[in-house]
């Protein structure tokens, strides 16, 4: 399948390494212009920098500002005024004991994992709309679905997104636009390089950790292994294009087979 964006803008969150910045790598490589978001410039133009290695001919967008906060959406907006393609990827996780987890910080999650995104989706959605097309997308997690026992607060935010994607899918019926969320399975980043090492000895080589990690606290995987970035990326990238104009309000699984769901 060939999938052409060209003449598309996209914006991504948290674009500056990882899931992030492989999304907006392959929606750069499929022609789109790209807003490559994170808090700070030097973070942006090094992902820059890093993204045209790979696409030496991608159509990149700076966007330097916090997009956790109402201002930030606010920059963004003066960034990059036209998105065609919004992808909420940014967020955070970490481990913590469920009865230590302070009000603050179950509201931190909130909204950084939740409300930036709201933001984002409130802000550029009218414009899709009367335009007649439209591709917003959430990134969310099989943590959403198999709440991990060490991580409630993490769980509990992305099983809100899944609610937000359907619930604009609505307000979005018959537009042009489709909404979905996209559920990541376990994946290899150096953020959960370093949550892997949380949990199992440090001492360990890293494909020896990735397995005692993957067999003790993720046996349900069928893949058996971390997802690559690349992976969840090419999920993404399908959803972005014309072929995908029939889904919309999905939550759509690149889990590795992780969840235990016949559906969807």
């Amino acid at each position: 399948m060939h999938i052409d964006l060209t003449g598309r803008t996209a914006l991504v969150t948290g674009s500056t390494q990882g899931i992030g910045a492989a999304i907006a790598t392959e929606l750069a490589r499929a022609g789109a212009r790209v807003g490559i978001s994170g808090r700070t410039e030097e973070r942006v133009h090094g992902a820059i920098g890093r993204i045209r290695g790979a696409v030496p001919d991608a159509d990149l967008v700076p966007v330097a500002a916090d997009v956790t906060t109402a201002d930030g959406a606010r920059q963004v907006a003066d960034a990059v005024p036209r998105v065609d393609i919004l992808v909420n990827n940014l967020g955070i996780f970490g481990p913590a004991d469920p009865l230590d987890i302070t009000d603050d910080e179950w509201r931190r999650y909130f909204e950084v994992n939740v409300l930036a995104a709201v933001r984002l989706i409130r802000q550029y959605l009218p414009g899709m709309t009367e335009r007649g097309w439209g591709r917003i997308q959430n990134i969310a997690s099989d943590s959403a679905v198999v709440i991990p026992a060490e991580m409630i607060h993490y769980g509990m935010s992305k099983t809100a997104l899944l609610a937000v994607t359907r619930g604009f899918a609505k307000q979005a019926a018959g537009s042009g636009v489709t909404v979905n969320s996209v559920i990541a399975g376990p994946t290899h980043t150096g953020g959960v390089e370093d949550f892997v090492y949380e949990l199992v000895d440090r001492n360990l080589p890293w494909d020896e950790a990735q397995r005692t990690f993957m067999r003790e606290h993720r046996p349900q995987s069928l893949l058996q292994r971390l997802i690559e970035p690349e992976e969840i990326a090419h999920m993404v990238v399908y959803l972005a294009s014309d072929q995908a104009s029939a889904t919309t309000g999905g939550a759509l699984r690149v889990d590795g087979g992780y969840v235990d769901s016949i559906l969807p």
